[in-house]
């Protein structure tokens, strides 16, 4: 094993290599977070994710990517995943759960991670921190992106305006509750997403850096 990844490290251009020696020693000194967004669609959460990824020296985690690398990759987990979607089935919480455990303990997620699509239900908010507990570790902010205004929305290949109105009420139904139980927990930062993005990335850095 580590004679193959030499031989790869050899094959990356060097100044490749020294962009990422000097992407770890600017992040070494950086606070650990793990960070999970929540909003509804076209919020801004991901507009957000990438900035605070890249100031924070987190992983970013989109859950559906995931399942979709999973599956690709035919891990145990992905061959799980497949089973169930070709049978029509919702995939398990469980099942995302430990994909999610999987990806956290890549070197990419040292820092910790920005949790994006997940958990969308208070089940899955309580599974997600019992995953966490056993690591030794814990959510420390819930940015919860609140979408007053209805700022001009990316059009998304599935949104129409029926699609879209469901999708937000799923979201006011199932994932609002997932707010309050963080908000029990006292790590809860609400944003205001009706705002330029810029101006909602300081928001976010004020409340990550407090």
């Amino acid at each position: 094993m580590a004679s193959s990844s030499t031989a790869n490290l050899e094959d990356v251009p060097s100044v490749d290599l020294m962009t990422e020696l000097l992407r770890r020693m600017k992040c070494a000194s950086k606070p650990d977070k793990r960070l999970i967004l929540i909003g509804p669609p076209g919020s801004g959460k991901g507009t957000q994710s990438p900035v605070i990824k890249d100031e924070y020296c987190l992983c970013h985690l989109a859950t559906g990517d995931m399942l979709r690398a999973a599956v690709a990759a035919k891990t145990p987990l992905g061959v799980k995943a497949k089973e169930a979607m070709d049978k029509g089935e919702l995939v398990s919480d469980d099942l995302v759960v430990g994909i999610i455990d999987e990806a956290v303990k890549k070197p990419s997620c040292q820092k910790g991670f920005i949790l994006d699509g997940f958990p969308r239900t208070v089940v899955q908010a309580q599974k997600l921190d019992e995953m966490l507990e056993k690591q030794g570790t814990k959510v420390d902010k819930v940015p919860g992106v609140d979408d007053v205004t209805g700022e001009p929305l990316i059009q998304r290949k599935d949104d129409t305006a029926a699609v879209l109105k469901s999708r937000l009420e799923a979201f006011h139904r199932q994932t609002e509750p997932v707010i309050d139980y963080y908000s029990k927990k006292g790590v809860v930062a609400e944003l205001h997403a009706e705002k330029p993005p810029k101006e909602v990335t300081a928001e976010v850095q004020k409340v990550l850096n407090s």
